[in-house]
């Protein structure tokens, strides 16, 4: 009995040396990684295809934000800091480009080697790699960094923690990442967690601490002054280690990057008009029609830029918070959706010429088609046809309105699926089955003035239909809490998706992340269906594997009645100074943070 435990111990500990050998031999140390295929560009390229090498350093730019900020630290639970820190601060192991699907370059590891199997994960540090104050990046602050997040830090970064069965040193200069699941998209999510000091925090906790504890970071730029809610300046550093990578040259031109803070964007863009800031991102295609002959865009001193992209749409529009009853009832939904009376909102505010979004993935070849689920898309869902929303397998599309004022063929439908899902008018009022009256409470940040025109139509609608409807509207702040508590009936919702969706999908939209505080799946998506589909989608191998699996995943989303959509941007918008260029070659992900101010420059 003894020699027989010994024996299947010896061949078991040999069946594992095979395999790891196995794995290790058919590992190999690259450059770069891709999500599927080959990386486009190779070891020697001399920048990013996007960027101008040649661009001219200096100059100055001031961007606007609305609402305010009590935090300097990204990486925390607490507290708001502006959303451009951690795009010019702070870096990772990999970086991504923007002109391909899912594809990460070498920017603080020189390598990356990894199994086809990709169950784990090497990464070699470059020797020159170092913090903004001088200090050199080591695998103790990677290690250390990778396990703070997961711990200490943002909800965002906590999920990939709980996925790491192991994470160490194997030599001066790399680090190895073993995961728990087999999910191959883990190794590219590895190359992009931030890296931050670990001796900066010795003895306290990355959580806690004031708007004075900056973490200290890799990037381009360093907090250079702040005035807490009012602005914060980012100088270019111009000690920065990596200037001579080829995925920097051309890149983070500008000697000074400001942001100041208004109280709503009427009030920003007065600020433009008058000089004060140097560029803006316009959202409405009316008011870029409109709104933009003031005197210096007649001088010429402010330039309109279009900048085109082949993105998915994603999800912009009213979530629904399907946590709370009676929203819970995809008729109740239905008959929201049959009231937004999009035709004639979009005429209102946009002047009509912005299209709809159609689905979270619309306008790519991962959007689901018309008409009923077929080949492998169908095979993905039809173990769960019982419990699918009505229309996903056979086909659903958003409701259409007649472009009048008054949609009385759409409201009329509503009617009829409110009376199916048990509600009854009774004195002009819509009541529930215990008499309780329906009020739908819409959550709005302050300032947000496009969504207060679309919320002041939608009630109309549906104060016919007896549903009371309340817009409060709160300051930032109040907005941040309410929404992490999900304490909400509706709320504008925007979620940006790529061409190569993984594992963010469970953050949006899994059952996992449904109702903890501060989840971002905000519609409180709780089903078997999306579940299996992504988990069918991080599974793929192939391109056209992945592509069925989103097709499926968009028809359950789309078909969920979770979301009111809104228009697309089909074009990026950009007013600026004269000043500011760019190069004419944008990215397929277009006009987003990592293209400007990315790869912009000021030349007088």
């Amino acid at each position: 009995m003894r020699l027989d435990y010994f024996r299947q111990f010896r061949l078991l500990t040999a069946g594992i040396a095979f395999l790891l050998g196995t794995s290790l031999a058919h590992a190999e140390s690259r450059h770069a990684i891709a999500m599927y295929g080959e990386p486009a560009l190779p070891p020697d390229f001399v920048s990013l295809p996007y960027a101008n090498p040649d661009a001219p350093k200096g100059g100055r730019i001031v961007f606007g934000n609305t609402g305010g900020f009590d935090s300097l630290n990204p990486f925390a639970q607490k507290g708001t800091y502006p959303w451009q820190m951690p795009f010019w601060s702070y870096e990772s192991l990999m970086g991504r480009s923007w002109d391909e699907p899912f594809t990460l370059y070498g920017l603080l590891a020189e390598s990356v080697e990894t199994p086809p199997d990709r169950s784990w994960v090497e990464f070699t540090l470059r020797e020159e790699a170092r913090f903004s104050d001088g200090s050199p990046v080591t695998v103790e602050d990677v290690i250390w960094s990778y396990r703070t997040l997961g711990t200490e830090g943002h909800l965002r970064y906590r999920g990939f923690w709980s996925r790491i069965a192991s994470i160490e040193a194997t030599g001066p200069r790399s680090v190895r990442i073993t995961f728990a699941d087999d999910d191959r998209e883990l190794a590219m999510l590895a190359g992009l967690r931030p890296i931050l000091q670990k001796a900066q925090w010795e003895g306290r906790s990355l959580a806690e601490g004031s708007i004075h504890d900056i973490p200290i970071g890799t990037g381009p730029y360093v907090v250079s002054a702040y005035e807490p809610g009012r602005y914060v300046s980012f100088a270019r550093n111009p000690d920065y280690w990596g200037a001579h990578l080829g995925f920097r040259r051309g890149t983070m031109n500008f000697d000074e990057m400001r942001i100041d803070f208004f109280g709503d964007g009427a009030v920003l863009m007065e600020a433009f008009k008058a000089g004060e800031l140097s560029a803006i991102r316009e959202f409405n295609a009316q008011k870029w029609d409109s709104a933009y002959d003031f005197p210096a865009a007649q001088r010429g001193d402010v330039i309109k830029t279009e900048i085109a992209h082949g993105k998915p749409s994603g999800m912009t529009g009213f979530v629904i918070n399907t946590l709370r009853a009676p929203f819970d009832d995809w008729r109740l939904r239905e008959a929201l959706l049959l009231a937004f009376n999009f035709e004639f909102i979009n005429d209102t505010v946009t002047g009509g010429v912005m299209p709809r979004i159609t689905s979270y993935f619309s306008g790519t070849d991962l959007a689901y088609r018309p008409g009923p689920a077929s080949g492998r898309e169908g095979e993905l869902l039809a173990p769960f046809a019982a419990d699918l929303p009505p229309g996903t397998l056979e086909g659903y599309a958003l409701p259409r309105g007649d472009g009048t004022a008054r949609n009385r063929a759409n409201l009329r439908r509503a009617a009829q699926m409110l009376e199916k899902a048990g509600f009854r008018i009774e004195q002009g009022q819509l009541l529930d089955s215990e008499g309780t009256p329906l009020v739908l409470r819409f959550l709005l940040r302050q300032g947000d003035s496009d969504m207060q025109t679309v919320l002041e139509i939608y009630t109309r609608a549906l104060e016919r239909l007896g549903i009371a409807a309340r817009i409060e509207k709160v300051d930032n702040a109040q907005y941040t809490a309410r929404v992490a508590d999900l304490d909400f009936d509706l709320t504008p919702f925007r979620r940006d998706l790529s061409l190569s969706p993984g594992n963010e999908q469970r953050l949006y939209w899994g059952s996992q992340s449904a109702g903890q505080p501060g989840s971002r799946n905000l519609m409180g998506a709780a089903s078997p269906a999306i579940d299996a589909m992504i988990d069918a989608m991080l599974a793929a191998t192939t391109q056209e594997e992945m592509t069925e699996a989103t097709r499926a995943l968009d028809r359950v989303l789309t078909a969920g009645r979770y979301v009111i959509p809104i228009w697309r941007f089909d074009v990026g918008r950009i007013a600026h100074i004269r000043q500011l260029r760019f190069p004419p070659n944008p990215p397929i992900y277009g006009d987003g943070p990592q293209y400007m101010p990315d790869v912009w420059w000021y030349q007088d």
